[in-house]
């Protein structure tokens, strides 16, 4: 398979110097670049770690609500 790419000059310059430095083409250095990226997964989307923060049943979220009607946060 064949894939046209445009990409800065700077990166261009950079993976010409990798390629020199190995004695392979640019096309070795961005083939190896790409094998070390993650597969695609077909299944489920992963959420980010951050999801369900201040989900806890212990924590202050459960008595928000009432915090803010006794008013707290107010001056």
């Amino acid at each position: 398979m064949s894939l046209t790419v445009e990409l800065p000059a700077e990166a261009i310059r950079r993976l010409q110097a990798e390629a020199t430095r190995r004695g392979v083409s640019i096309d070795d250095v961005v083939a190896e670049l790409a094998a070390a990226l993650p597969v695609e997964s077909s299944g489920p989307r992963r959420n980010p770690a951050f999801v369900g923060v201040g989900a806890s049943e212990h924590g202050i979220s459960d008595g928000i609500g009432e915090s803010l009607a006794d008013g707290f946060g107010r001056d």
